[in-house]
């Protein structure tokens, strides 16, 4: 018994269908089908509602919703469905509309959305997370970084503040600082990654971590040979980094102060009511294997104060480095007058006005 003609073409149509069917749900569906189908009924509601819905009500570029929901929510598969869906229903509501309500400037502006919705979609599918989830990591790793980088709670007569700031007001910078207080000894390193803002936050990012881990760990004298060490078997020639670490005997005030390609800590003695540069130099971190760092000893009285800080604060290009700490030596007046703790933000202010780079300040001073 022969099929007829219309027969054959309803199971060609009806095969057709499973295939494209079986593909979509194997190649664009897959994880969140659930969402696509959402937005797909939505963009076809739109234009729907364009065509025959009250006018003003649905607006044709209300589709850009769609858009900048898929950069969010899909991934890069699906999210080039719906925008293939958005571009039928859009042709649909033009030549309905004859163009009245579709003109070239909604096609740009929707064309540029999806653009840097597809952007957005690769960035979050190769962070192998959707919709926020990679903002709300970001802030929790910003976060933790600032938690890491508070110095502890000094027993009497010890005090300490600090100030942090990244270039261009970003959340994110090159600068920070670990500390950690076991028994009577205050361990405090201030870091500097090459770069700025943005730029080298991922690296610190990632030190800050490793380097909070070792300066609770290692014997006292060696944090900066450590951080060398580990640089140069994960730096892959990502660039240098400089430290300062300063290690205190609360008991008596002895400390041990090292260098890596930082500027000069400065102390104040309350003997003569100056400050005077430190002489601990080195070399800075992750350029050469096995490098030691000799370290400078000193004593806290009290009434002395020592700071701790980066070049933002005092490296200006075409000016020599002694310049900018002579500056800071002279601007460091100030905080005897109004205090170690209330001018630290107010001196920072002054020493990098005009300037466009990570800062970062830590003043421990011990009282009668």
């Amino acid at each position: 018994m022969s099929t007829s003609p219309p027969a054959r073409l309803l199971r060609s149509a009806h095969s057709l269908a499973e295939r494209v069917l079986a593909f979509l749900r194997r190649k664009v569906l897959f994880r969140y089908r659930l969402v696509l189908i959402v937005l797909v009924l939505l963009a076809v509601g739109i234009g729907v509602g364009a065509v025959w819905g009250p006018p003003g009500w649905f607006p044709p570029s209300a589709v850009i919703i769609t858009v900048l929901a898929g950069g969010l929510l899909l991934k890069r598969r699906s999210l080039a469905f719906l925008f293939g869906v958005v571009a039928v229903v859009l042709a649909f509501t033009a030549y309905a509309l004859d163009f009245s309500q579709v003109g070239p400037g909604l096609a740009v502006t929707i064309g540029v959305t999806a653009v840097v919705a597809y952007l957005l979609s690769g960035v979050r599918e190769r962070l192998g997370v959707q919709g926020l989830d990679g903002e709300k990591m970001l802030l929790e790793l910003r976060d933790r970084i600032r938690t890491q980088g508070q110095l502890p709670a000094l027993p009497a007569g010890w005090h300490a503040t600090q100030v942090l700031r990244q270039a261009g007001g970003s959340s994110f910078g090159g600068d920070f600082v670990v500390s950690t207080l076991r028994d009577d000894q205050l361990d405090i390193a201030v870091v500097d990654v090459s770069g700025k803002g943005v730029e080298a936050g991922t690296r610190a990012l990632l030190l800050s971590g490793a380097f909070g881990g070792l300066i609770g760990a290692v014997p006292r004298g060696e944090f900066l040979e450590h951080c060398n060490d580990y640089l140069v078997r994960i730096a892959g020639g990502e660039g240098f980094v400089t430290a300062v670490h300063l290690s205190v005997d609360l008991t008596t005030g002895e400390y041990l102060l090292a260098s890596a390609g930082h500027p000069p800590a400065v102390q104040f003695d309350h003997t003569t009511g100056a400050w005077s540069p430190t002489e601990a130099k080195g070399v800075v971190l992750g350029i050469i294997p096995e490098m030691s760092y000799t370290p400078v000893r000193g004593r806290l009285r009290p009434g002395d104060a020592v700071m701790l800080y980066t070049d933002g604060l005092v490296e200006t290009p075409g000016e020599d480095l002694d310049a900018g700490v002579d500056r800071l030596l002279g601007a460091a007046e100030s905080l005897v007058a109004m205090g170690f703790g209330p001018g630290t933000e107010q001196f920072v202010d002054t020493l990098s006005k005009d300037k466009n780079d990570d800062r970062a300040l830590v003043v421990l001073w011990r009282t009668h």
